[in-house]
């Protein structure tokens, strides 16, 4: 405690640093930053744009970089990416801002990406899913996992499936998008060994065009996979990481293994 009052009497610590370190998580006029729970979770609080305003989610987000080095946002509309970048891009900034389409991430220069030894794979049936797979794309790549994206090769034309099979079996765990009646990663899971995750996307036609049918199809899936809700790309993005990150803790335990008994 003595230690972080007097780091932040010499302005080495801020007051929203100290406070996370004490307690985990930092007040805000717009609400609760949990610092911590990336080292209790594994995988960092993101800010969900949709709903607040400009100024909460520039508030948010600036606490998140005090006290974690960068943030992450998801859906964000234009007016707050113009906040966002009017913050953190002036002329002057050393910060860098990160977008693919509605998710951001912002990094300050202290900041250090970490890295691991697992690719995910991410899948889109058509270009409707891709908002939602690049907020999973984020996420995978600021844990550190290597992202191969593929593009476009929904089940309207199986041979657009059949072609990746090799890349699909190259990764070590997949994210498979689809709207309408969500039988891509169905599919997939079914010609591969790797954990498959479903996204069902809210896009198509009519009854259960904002993807309930999507949903359906997934929970009901003969092929074995894991589905998570309608465009959780960033849940998604979570699972993938967290599976990625045990891949290489694998790695390394069996690496340590061998270097003991040589």
């Amino acid at each position: 405690m003595r230690e972080l009052l007097e780091a932040v009497a010499a302005g080495e610590l801020s007051p929203a640093a100290a406070e996370a370190e004490l307690q985990g998580y930092v007040v805000g006029e717009a609400g609760r930053f949990d610092a911590a729970r990336e080292h209790r979770r594994g995988i960092p609080e993101a800010i969900l744009a949709e709903g607040k305003h400009p100024e909460q989610v520039v508030e948010l987000a600036g606490t998140a970089v005090e006290t974690t080095d960068r943030a992450i946002v998801t859906r964000a509309t234009d007016d707050h990416v113009a906040a966002l970048e009017s913050r953190f891009e002036p002329a002057d900034s050393e910060y860098a801002i990160e977008r693919r389409r509605s998710t951001l991430l912002v990094r300050s220069p202290a900041y250090e990406p970490p890295s691991l030894a697992a690719t995910v794979g991410i899948v889109t049936a058509g270009t409707a899913d891709e908002p939602i797979a690049d907020e999973a794309q984020v996420i995978c790549e600021d844990a550190g996992a290597t992202v191969d994206r593929i593009h476009d090769i929904g089940v309207a034309a199986l041979d657009r499936v059949l072609d990746q099979v090799d890349r699909l079996r190259s990764a070590d765990v997949l994210i498979v998008l689809a709207g309408r009646e969500g039988a891509l990663p169905t599919v997939i899971a079914g010609l591969v060994d790797t954990p498959v995750i479903g996204v069902p996307i809210s896009s198509g036609y009519g009854h259960g065009g904002d993807g309930e049918a999507a949903l359906a199809g997934l929970l009901q899936s003969c092929t074995v996979l894991s589905v998570v809700n309608v465009d959780a790309g960033f849940v998604a993005g979570g699972q993938a990481a967290l599976i990625a990150r045990a891949i290489t803790d694998a790695s390394d335990s069996r690496d340590d293994s061998r270097c003991v008994g040589d």
